[in-house]
């Protein structure tokens, strides 16, 4: 039953993967298609991490600003439900104080950099400043946590430039 959770989450990640390679390909028509028909099977309750990669990316792939808050908000609250779920430490305790941390718990936080600046961008389009600030601060808040690799380098590097956008207005 675990292999076959496993192989099922995988192939959600491996689907949400190609049509990410779509949209970098410049297919935006075919990965909001792909994304959107994945997002109706994943339904409402289901795996977080999984919505919250999927709105993410479905976000990146939207033409219209106030649509693309709307995917980054979905990330967003996704990401909070891995945020405040804890499985229990032993039978019978209730999460919370105490309880285990999520298993997707260290992806979220990786990704949480990326979901406020994502979000501070969009606010940005919309002329909404001081929730463009807002999210700004979060994400360099979350940014902390990132490792000083390429992909951190590279997050806070894009952080640094949306700040000098915003300063700008």
């Amino acid at each position: 039953m675990v292999e076959r959770q496993q192989v099922s989450e995988d192939a959600v990640m491996t689907r949400i993967g190609q049509a990410v390679m779509l949209l970098h390909a410049g297919d935006r028509e075919e990965a909001r298609n792909r994304l959107g028909a994945l997002w109706a099977e994943l339904g409402s309750d289901g795996d977080p991490l999984h919505r919250c990669t999927l709105a993410h990316y479905m976000a990146d792939a939207q033409d219209d600003p106030g649509d693309e808050l709307a995917w980054d908000l979905r990330a967003l609250t996704a990401a909070e439900a891995v945020r405040h779920t804890g499985g229990p430490e032993k039978p019978g305790e209730s999460g919370g104080e105490g309880a285990a941390e999520h298993r997707d718990l260290p992806a979220v936080r990786a990704f949480s950099p990326s979901l406020h600046l994502n979000l501070a961008a969009d606010y940005l389009k919309l002329h909404r400043h001081d929730a463009a600030r807002t999210h700004l601060r979060l994400a360099r808040a979350a940014a902390a946590e990132l490792a000083d690799d390429r992909q951190g380098r590279g997050v806070r590097a894009a952080i640094d430039r949306l700040e000098l956008r915003l300063r700008e207005r």
